[in-house]
């Protein structure tokens, strides 16, 4: 009988594309794929080890598949990931239940590490954590019209709180040839939407070509005819080209849409945080694209509660959220990982004042997302439909989508109401009728 193996997926869009590639690996080697734990002969539990809060889900996750173990059909429990090339060591020490190990850039061997681990071995399988990507055969795990296109792996950077450099290495771009033969074959399958994704997504093609490249990256993918939406994700705001504000202009199948994480707006906390650029610079960055992109929508992260944020330091934050009004803002409180620098801090700051500044700055972004979405009444919107939400009456339908100004997972939904049938990946425009604090409701217009 065929072998059942099923793969728990944790974490960022990064990790996910880990996890198609390895889906990939076993389809070809003639496993079957299941999605149902308990019927899994072998489980695999691809894990974050990001922050605290990542590695205690990775943690209970694990705990939860080796219950399958416990009477059930499973075999075999592995463990895949940012967790596994980080801990292999300690998590094969302290968690018996786990039968092998695959560090990062080990995950093209998933099939030999089953094969040993069915055979008897306990399996520890990481070395270094680059994965050199080749045109592999992806199964996707998001819906069929949209896909991520890791174009690097690993980060330079060396920001103060942050362990990836550690786990994941050195930056390492992909040849601009091999992205696109992926994207190409992605297309051919029905993807309509390319995500791409990277530590550092600016930062593209720097220690390949010896420049920043993702404009002529971009400028490839839009000669795949059947790709609709390249959108930009992790954009580092120090490494804008003015090559790349003119591919945001010009390109037509580039959404109006900026990911661009900056931390933080106080200059001192920058600085602790060993972030490169000031908080003006990056508003002069966002005055150019506003300039350049009519109607773009930026979203973008700030960490409250770092080492030694002050009072003061958060109000400058607050204010600047009030004068920069983004569109989508993600709120992260501080959470000190062990090797970093800024765990070894000393003006630590309390739990319950991190928490209480995380509710203050999410309040301040539900208004402002409020107000910005209520400016889209009467506009028309360019909607990807992923499904329909209901059918109150015979000929009148209610779909779910996302406009070009919503990246998948992350953002909001907006609702088309229709007398049409329409198809899940179907691009259409729909008038914006209702808004809400993250959702919008609309019409199809054509």
């Amino acid at each position: 009988m065929t072998l059942k193996v099923g793969i728990v997926s944790l974490g960022c869009a990064k990790n996910l594309v880990d996890t198609e590639i390895m889906l990939g690996f076993l389809k070809r080697a003639g496993y079957s794929i299941t999605n149902r734990e308990k019927d899994a002969e072998v489980l695999v539990v691809n894990t974050c080890g990001f922050i605290t809060e990542a590695k205690e889900e990775a943690i209970n996750t694990i705990l939860e598949m080796a219950q399958f173990k416990l009477g059930g059909k499973c075999r075999a429990l592995l463990v895949a990931g940012c967790l596994a090339q980080r801990y292999a060591p300690e998590l094969l020490k302290e968690m018996p239940e786990i039968d092998g190990i695959l560090g990062i850039g080990s995950i093209g061997q998933i099939v030999s590490v089953i094969e040993r681990v069915l055979a008897g071995e306990r399996v520890r399988e990481v070395g270094a954590p680059e994965y050199v990507f080749a045109e592999t055969a992806r199964i996707l795990a998001t819906p069929p019209y949209t896909a991520y296109l890791k174009i690097a792996e690993g980060c330079d950077n060396k920001c103060s709180y942050c362990a990836i450099p550690g786990i994941r290495g050195s930056f390492l771009s992909r040849k601009i040839d091999s992205i696109k033969k992926e994207a190409a074959a992605l297309a051919a399958q029905g993807v309509r939407e390319a995500v791409l994704i990277a530590q550092d997504t600016t930062k593209y093609g720097f220690d390949l070509y010896g420049k920043f490249s993702l404009s002529n990256l971009i400028k490839e993918l839009t000669l795949i005819n059947d790709i609709e939406w390249i959108r930009l994700l992790y954009c580092y705001p120090s490494k804008f080209t003015p090559e790349l504000i003119d591919v945001l202009a010009s390109e037509k199948k580039v959404c109006r849409y900026l990911d661009i994480p900056l931390q933080h707006a106080s200059d001192s906390i920058l600085l602790s945080m060993n972030r490169s650029g000031t908080a003006e610079q990056n508003r002069r960055l966002i005055e150019k694209l506003r300039q350049a992109v009519s109607g773009i929508a930026l979203r973008t992260s700030f960490i409250v509660g770092f080492p030694g944020e002050t009072e003061a330091d958060f109000q400058t934050l607050l204010d600047y959220m009030q004068e920069i009004r983004f569109d989508r803002v993600g709120i992260f409180v501080y959470s000190p990982e062990e090797d970093t620098p800024a765990a070894a801090l000393d003006n630590q700051i309390a739990e319950d004042i991190k928490q209480d500044r995380y509710e203050r700055a999410m309040l301040l972004q539900q208004k402002i997302s409020l107000e910005n979405n209520r400016r889209k009444v009467g506009s028309v919107v360019s909607v990807l439909i992923e499904g329909i939400a209901r059918n109150k009456e015979e000929g009148n339908f209610t779909y779910t989508g996302r406009s070009e100004f919503d990246a998948p997972g992350i953002d909001g939904k907006v609702l088309v109401e229709t007398q049409e049938k329409l198809s899940a990946g179907e691009i259409v425009p729909v008038l914006i009728k209702k808004a809400y604090e993250y959702d919008l409701i609309g019409e199809l217009t054509r």
